[in-house]
């Protein structure tokens, strides 16, 4: 990180220290953002006191971050169409880095002042797909173009089933032991608690309980939303100081000759299969450097294994030939995504695609230590403040009656566990609806009632928060790209 703005005139270094803190500030917010829904059921349950319980989730976060590898980041990057991918060192694609942030910022912020629970997750997507609808706009290019809507399609699959199955799962647990233990503890709320025995503290295996699960949702939490602010910044990076980080310089020779080899398999696969595959190309006109033609993939492969050579690391290329290289890979994965669509492709042939977008990618998809470190920082601290707004709303207001122990053992468990897989098999996914909805199926399975005044505020804010953000991402870098 040291040498990070060595070489650099001033105004690329303030601008680079803004994009950086803009990033990081989204992340922060986004910690104290979502901590409720992390340590709600054990703050309003007295497992544990306020501030420990949020200190031991800051560290929490901290090491879900840390841990939480890159899938989801780049999950959230693709989003994005390959095009504006490639031209994010242009001045229009620092306006759209800096146009999605804010709208992700100010949405967070309102919808924390008014203590919804709503996701920073579903902020951020409708952000990137409002600056790629305006793209569009702005290019006078069809919308199917403007954004990734297959990524859209499966990350939107995600963001919708993850609060139903978090709902169904942790309204199974409570059923389960209402069964099995009726006469249980666990099945007392707080007040009950400490009405009738005097105690303040939830039994002890209740308690570790309702612990564990609360540090199992926060390092879930942070190995998937924290990957989101790893993603940004690796945008913001390639866009100001591309010579640096347009590829991993730390690639090793043996994921070059993956890299090449994979350019070389593509190109051979491409020969192959040209007759069907010039059904379902795109043809492509222009002759924009920001612009991929799927009808050259065998001249792109041909071009970027010249570039490559025999070399053992990307050190020996200038700052504009790096960028061509990046610009190919892009290009090729792209390539390599679309042939996949091709009918009667045998199950082998899948595979290698399928292994060949990995290598492909193998040197542009990373991140240094110092961004996953500072961003697991940022969500961590963010997490230690903020809590008390939503705190009472997941603890009273969503059902009519108040949270029993097993009602938050069971929505926490249920979280943490559908989170951890989310991040495991690089889906986005929400905290804030996965939690939420848990506990709105542990009350109906209780059959305690919901509040539908609190169901509703939360259902509009999960409603809106997606065309609201894109609305606000949309129009701030429509209004910035006419300047540029």
């Amino acid at each position: 990180m040291l040498d990070l703005f060595s070489g650099l005139d001033t105004h690329v270094v303030i601008t680079l220290v803004l994009s950086l803190g803009f990033v990081l500030a989204f992340e922060f917010i986004n910690g104290f953002h979502d901590t409720a829904n992390a340590v709600a059921t054990v703050i309003y349950t007295q497992s544990m006191k306020p501030r420990l319980a949020v200190f031991y989730s800051g560290v929490c976060n901290f090491l879900g971050v840390m841990s939480g590898g890159l899938a989801v980041a780049y999950a959230i990057v693709h989003l994005l169409p390959v095009d504006l991918l490639i031209s994010v060192n242009t001045s229009r694609g620092m306006a759209m880095v800096f146009a999605l942030l804010a709208a992700a910022i100010l949405w967070n912020l309102g919808t924390w002042y008014l203590g919804l629970p709503a996701s920073s997750s579903h902020t951020l997507i409708g952000a990137i797909l409002g600056v790629g609808v305006a793209n569009s706009l702005i290019n006078h290019t069809a919308l199917s173009h403007g954004v990734n809507w297959g990524k859209a399609i499966d990350v939107g699959a995600s963001l919708l089933v993850s609060p139903v199955v978090g709902a169904v799962t942790a309204g199974l647990i409570v059923i389960l032991l209402r069964r099995y233990r009726p006469h249980s503890n666990v099945h007392k709320t707080p007040y009950q608690r400490q009405q009738v025995e005097g105690r303040k503290h939830p039994p002890f295996w209740t308690r570790f309980m309702l612990i564990v699960s609360a540090m199992g949702v926060s390092f879930a939490h942070g190995s998937n939303d924290g990957q989101k602010g790893v993603g940004l910044i690796m945008l913001v990076l390639i866009g100001i100081v591309p010579a640096k980080f347009v590829l991993n310089l730390d690639s090793t020779p043996y994921q070059l000759d993956r890299t090449r080899d994979a350019a070389v398999h593509l190109q051979q696969f491409y020969q192959r299969h040209e007759m069907e595959l010039s059904k379902i190309m795109v043809k492509t006109n222009g002759t924009s450097q920001y612009e991929c033609h799927p009808q050259q993939t065998v001249a792109t492969a041909g071009q970027l294994i010249k570039l490559m050579g025999d070399s053992t690391d990307y050190h020996h290329l200038s700052a504009s030939q790096r960028w061509d290289v990046r610009t190919q890979l892009l290009c090729l994965d792209d390539a390599a995504k679309n042939a996949a669509a091709l009918p009667n492709l045998s199950s082998d042939e899948k595979q290698l695609l399928s292994n060949l977008r990995k290598d492909l990618t193998t040197t542009t998809e990373y991140a240094p230590t110092w961004v996953i470190v500072a961003v697991a920082l940022s969500l961590g601290i963010g997490t230690m403040i903020g809590w008390r707004r939503v705190v009472k709303t997941v603890g009273e207001g969503i059902g009519k009656k108040d949270m029993t122990y097993a009602q938050g053992v069971a929505a926490q468990t249920t979280a943490a566990v559908s989170i951890g897989l989310a991040s495991w098999f690089g889906f986005p996914v929400s905290t804030t609806h996965v939690l939420s909805s848990g506990v709105a199926g542990t009350m109906v399975a209780d059959k305690a009632g919901l509040q539908m005044s609190t169901v509703r505020s939360i259902a509009l804010a999960w409603l809106f928060t997606l065309p609201a953000a894109m609305l606000l991402a949309g129009g701030m870098y429509y209004l910035a790209a006419q300047w540029f």
